[in-house]
């Protein structure tokens, strides 16, 4: 059996520059491993940041083995960042398909761009990983289906990236709405606000030597490569992306829906348009979505190129009630009365703020998600937010995005979300595959 020394000594003569401290660290981690959930990660630019970090607040309970990502320059960067932040290195893949052959891996996080989600977790399901899918969690409605099937037919747990379900402050006012404090709620409203430039008009250019461009666009139709689309531009372009609304309307949508206590709508309408800029974006920059119930209503508001603010916040929700109204966002709530003039009970988090409009988005929400999924594969724990729960408000508001592009009033089958009475409109909840990539599970 190895010794501690002789570990240490064969740290320093393989990787000479890594502190002593950080070789004894990875030394525990290893000796550990056994009571630690074995974690890889997919897709490594912006949000894998916060997947890391978040691992890292969870190192006596997980640890990072893999990483993998179709760009070897985003992938040396993020080893490297790995490295000194855990104290080891995460073994690298290009392929992450390879990847999932290794049975040491317990589960994957997956923040790849939208149109990769889905297949991935599937992919990682079929391997019997566990998975930790970022929203949306599919592409459109029709792969969220699969994926919920995929997760009941394999059995391994699938939580989605709505880490605001793991917020404390958010589970106990949703609680109190529940429990009457507002009287009956029956309204929500939901904005997003950012300050996003032009992304210009792209030219198609050599693929970079470090990017792996046939496998990056993996199940979707294949593109020339621009210079304008990666490593993040690819969420405005609908043949990889699904717009600002999936990109970050489905938080608030789902807190939403969480505090009504609705799943999906009866109808769905939305108005959108590109206003701010003439580029090469395909999706809107403003967009207002009415999501309507028999007795209760969510609209959606998201204007991603005029940053003025909402409630003097940039991202947020509001519910209102017949006894009175709550504003809440990832830091914090405010309870007013009837009137809406007097507040009458408020909570802040005491941490650094967490509703930052930043693309990496690292926080102590993230922090109590993982460690959510990792005591579901750890302990049984019910998770937060399971695929079932969090695939409704991600179809609800790719259902927004075919409201727009039909110009109509979608009626829909509030059991499978299905719309019903609009073949045309139904036909563009599924997507078109790349021949040879079609899912299956």
């Amino acid at each position: 059996m190895i010794t501690r020394r002789e570990f240490i000594d064969g740290v320093a003569l393989g990787a000479a520059g890594l502190a002593l401290s950080s070789s004894a660290r990875s030394y525990a981690q290893i000796m550990g491993s056994n009571d630690r959930v074995t974690f890889a990660t997919i897709g490594l630019n912006s949000r894998a940041y916060a997947h890391l970090s978040s691992l890292k607040a969870n190192e006596k309970t997980s640890r990072l083995a893999h990483i993998a990502d179709v760009d070897s320059k985003i992938l040396d960067k993020y080893c490297g960042n790995a490295t000194k932040e855990l104290g080891y290195a995460p073994k690298t893949h290009g392929d992450f398909r390879k990847m999932l052959e290794l049975k040491e891996i317990d589960a994957i996080t997956i923040a790849s761009p939208d149109h990769w989600h889905t297949p991935m977790a599937v992919a990682g399901l079929q391997a019997g990983k566990n998975v930790y899918v970022e929203k949306p969690c599919s592409y459109d409605p029709h792969e969220g289906e699969l994926l919920v099937a995929a997760q009941k037919k394999y059995g391994k747990l699938v939580q989605m990236g709505s880490q605001q379900r793991s917020s404390p402050h958010s589970i106990e006012i949703v609680g109190k709405i529940h429990g009457g404090l507002i009287g009956r709620a029956y309204f929500a409203k939901a904005w997003y606000v950012n300050n996003r430039k032009s992304i210009g008009v792209g030219k198609v250019v050599p693929v970079p030597s470090t990017l792996d461009w046939d496998l990056w666009q993996g199940p979707a139709p294949r593109q020339a490569y621009k210079d304008n689309v990666h490593p993040y531009n690819w969420h405005w372009f609908k043949v990889w992306g699904t717009g600002e609304s999936l990109n970050n309307g489905t938080h608030e949508v789902d807190v939403c829906r969480w505090a009504l206590g609705v799943d999906f709508p009866k109808t769905v309408s939305a108005q959108a348009g590109r206003y701010q800029f003439k580029d090469d974006w395909q999706y809107y920059d403003t967009m207002v979505t009415d999501f309507n119930y028999e007795d209760k209503m969510i609209t959606w508001e998201g204007r991603c190129c005029n940053p003025m603010k909402l409630y003097d916040r940039d991202r947020g929700s509001i519910i209102q009630g017949t006894n009175g109204s709550v504003i809440v966002d990832r830091d914090g709530y405010e309870v007013y009365d009837q009137s809406g003039k007097k507040k009458i009970d408020e909570f802040k988090v005491n941490t650094a703020k967490t509703s930052s409009t930043d693309t990496t988005g690292k926080d102590s929400m993230t922090d109590l998600h993982f460690a959510n999924f990792i005591a579901g594969i750890q302990k049984g724990e019910k998770l937060n937010q399971p695929i079932a729960s969090g695939n409704v408000a991600v179809t609800m508001l790719q259902l927004s995005n075919v409201a727009w592009e039909t110009n109509r009033v979608l009626t829909l089958d509030q059991t499978s979300g299905h719309i019903v009475n609009d073949a045309k409109a139904q036909a563009m909840t599924h997507r078109e595959y790349e021949k040879g990539w079609e899912l299956k599970i």
